[in-house]
């Protein structure tokens, strides 16, 4: 993308595309979404929300050990590319497996998978390149146990074979996309097209699905009538004509939860976000600003299967934000809003074997009473 052309985006505010396009290509569409802020100390933030309708994934907080053996999967099972973990990383898993939905490592570098429904194209497997395959949900493990950079990520994915694998569970073959944010701020989006790799800068730290990132960026144009100030008054035949409150310069702003609506959404909150000092405003303001995209029962990807949702309290699974620069993870859960925290710089790395955490000890909501 031109640099004018990417300067004149970032300063609008942005827009999306026809829903019709999306609507008569996606039948269902998850509703997660990214994002990334930038303290004015230079401390990065990147945040994203998990939805899934049908059932609950059982996410766990996964300490990944230098030196822990993958073996990655294909469609004739375990016995695809083998490597062993260079940097310790902290990820949270998804159905019981060591998948990775999303996740941080020792060097700074955040990885997030994002469902990308009727566009993802992988190449097609062949079982006599199996040493150097992968599948789609191996992909945020790979990346971050063994890059510590975008500039080693987009090299270690060139000639990498990825493929999508269907799992039981769900009953798809994984179609996804990646955003990949490192410690400096930069940002990129992977996805596959036509059995191809293809990467996006991503200068506004914005993900959410389908359809390819590159639609998301160039329709963003249909909104730069969007202003973060109020709408000036209009006289009319001697008529004053003024706003009737505060937040008129957002009018026409999407508010459904179609992915291309978010993407304008998430675009339009970042960009007119609040100073942020440091880090830890950042991690505030990701989490506010998340808080926008919490989805009820009912209106996320998964909704329309048979599944047990006795256990669930909204299609929004979970919520982490991750600190690049300070290496910490902060995440609430669809049963309990308060913010927890893991460290990364407290563990210790050398000790043999995935660990993990329970998102929630109890599922229910921590209410402190402040009763005199």
């Amino acid at each position: 993308m031109k640099k004018s052309m990417r300067s004149t985006i970032k300063n609008c505010l942005l827009g999306c595309v026809s829903m019709g396009l999306v609507a008569g290509q996606i039948t269902t569409a998850q509703a997660c979404t990214g994002i990334r802020l930038n303290a004015a100390d230079g401390a990065t933030v990147y945040g994203r929300t998990m939805e899934w309708g049908a059932f609950d994934l059982n996410s766990q907080v996964a300490i990944i050990p230098r030196g822990h053996a993958f073996t990655g999967v294909t469609p004739d099972g375990d016995n695809g590319k083998k490597w062993d973990a260079k940097y310790g990383t902290v990820a949270l898993d998804f159905l019981g497996y060591d998948w990775f939905a999303d996740g941080l490592n020792e060097a700074g570098l955040a990885v997030g998978m994002f469902y990308h429904p009727g566009f993802a194209q992988y190449p097609d497997y062949d079982p006599a390149q199996a040493g150097n395959t992968i599948a789609a949900v191996d992909v945020v493990g790979y990346l971050l146990t063994q890059f510590a950079t975008i500039d080693e990520v987009m090299a270690g994915m060139e000639g990498l074979q990825v493929v999508g694998v269907t799992e039981a569970t769900i009953g798809t073959p994984d179609p996804a996309h990646w955003m990949v944010t490192e410690a400096s701020g930069r940002s990129i989006v992977i996805e596959y097209d036509d059995g191809e790799v293809r990467f996006f800068d991503n200068p506004l730290g914005v993900i959410t699905n389908a359809p390819n990132y590159d639609w998301h960026m160039v329709n963003l144009r249909n909104y730069v009538n969007l202003s973060a100030v109020a709408l000036p008054s209009r006289r009319i035949n001697d008529l004053d004509f003024g706003p009737l409150g505060a937040g008129s310069g957002m009018i026409g702003l999407p508010g459904d939860n179609t992915p291309p609506s978010r993407f304008v959404r998430a675009v339009a909150m970042t960009q007119t976000t609040r100073p942020m000092p440091n880090a830890s405003e950042a991690v505030y303001e990701s989490l506010r600003i998340l808080d926008n995209f919490n989805l009820p029962l009912g209106a996320a990807e998964g909704s329309d299967q048979e599944g047990d949702t006795s256990d669930l309290r909204s299609s929004t699974i979970w919520t982490t934000v991750w600190d690049l620069s300070n290496e910490v993870l902060y995440f609430h859960t669809q049963h309990n809003r308060r913010v927890r925290m893991v460290n990364l710089q407290g563990i210790d790395f050398a000790t043999p074997g995935i660990r993990r955490i329970p998102l929630d000890r109890e599922k229910m909501q921590d209410i402190e009473d402040l009763t005199p």
